[in-house]
């Protein structure tokens, strides 16, 4: 089976990123009652080497979420520490007074929200572009530098590429980075993709 996409098909692959972080950014608007915007910057078929390589030092918080239906594999949501700290206002804000007082645990739970409601926003787009369901692990939360996350998620199945989608998530309150990393069973990811009618060619 060839793992060659359809050339018509790219502009596809973009429109699942697009679909993808729309829904992301519904979530986030339902829960801050504010106009949230996430855009996808770049969007990059990657040797995972390659992209271990090039991650900074950095440490990323986040959550792992395993696909259990086509085109399996794993999605990773991950955020720069600074992120993080605004997330955890974000989502506690209705409900803590002085930031500074929120433990670890606390702080780690609330992103460990966020990251769940953007994997099932994504994937939920994914499945409507696909036509198809897609059932979810329950997702684990992650907490080390980049590489270390994506070397470690790459590890988990048998595909030395991944799908690199980089995106920023605007809510007016608070400017959110966010990496997304899909990590799809590439046969079955093509296969999916070369059947999907002409939709968005």
């Amino acid at each position: 089976m060839s793992l060659m996409v359809d050339i018509r098909k790219l502009s596809f692959i973009n429109e699942m990123a697009k679909v993808g972080t729309n829904g992301v950014a519904d979530n986030m608007g339902k829960l801050t009652g504010e106009d949230a915007k996430m855009e996808v910057t770049k969007t990059n078929f990657i040797d995972v080497e390659d992209l271990t390589a090039q991650l900074d030092d950095g440490k990323r918080v986040g959550v792992r979420v395993r696909l259990m239906e086509p085109p399996h594999g794993h999605i990773l949501i991950l955020f720069p520490e600074e992120s993080a700290k605004k997330i955890t206002a974000l989502m506690l804000n209705d409900m803590v007074d002085d930031m500074s007082s929120v433990s670890g645990e606390m702080a780690r739970s609330a992103v460990e929200e966020l990251g769940n409601m953007m994997a099932s926003g994504f994937i939920d787009g994914w499945a409507d572009v696909l036509g198809t369901t897609i059932d979810i692990a329950t997702p684990q939360l992650v907490y080390a530098p980049a590489a270390e996350i994506v070397g470690r998620t790459a590890s988990l199945g048998e595909e030395d590429l991944a799908l690199f989608f980089d995106s920023s998530l605007n809510v007016p309150s608070y400017e959110i980075e966010a990496e997304i990393y899909a990590f799809p069973d590439l046969q079955e990811f093509v296969e999916m993709v070369n059947s999907i009618e002409t939709t968005y060619e």
